[in-house]
């Protein structure tokens, strides 16, 4: 585990170099008015009105609609992303641990498959559930 822990996401992302995607808890009507959602939207171009994947320099994945089950084929289809796009770096802030309101200890498992993925930087938080 201890290799992993140099893939961790900063805490306050303020900017983001060429290559970098700034993934974020959204809602499905891709309202961003709040938390990491409205970062993405004011500075690194966040769609209003996509609430789903990629959009911008950002990957929202909805965190507001249900529970944890609800939450997962998001994260699921993140992953797919991220395998799917190895020369991006996903920078991940604690998707859903916001104003969604729940717990690291429910979410990161959700993100365990990013474990060998050397392009997913999870919040350090994450990495202690993992």
């Amino acid at each position: 585990m201890e290799k992993q822990f140099n893939r961790v996401s900063p805490d306050c992302i303020d900017r983001l170099d060429d290559n970098e995607i700034f993934v974020f808890g959204s809602n499905l009507a891709g309202a961003h008015g709040g938390g990491a959602a409205a970062l993405a939207y004011s500075k690194f171009k966040a769609e209003w009105g996509v609430g789903v994947g990629r959009t911008g320099r950002c990957y929202a994945i909805p965190t507001m609609h249900g529970g944890v089950a609800e939450i997962k084929p998001f994260v699921d289809q993140f992953i797919d992303y991220a395998r799917k796009n190895p020369d991006l770096k996903f920078l991940v802030t604690r998707v859903g641990c916001g104003i969604a309101g729940f717990t690291d200890e429910e979410i990161a498992p959700l993100f365990k498959a990013c474990v060998p993925m050397v392009n997913v930087y999870l919040p350090l938080n994450f990495w202690k559930v993992i």
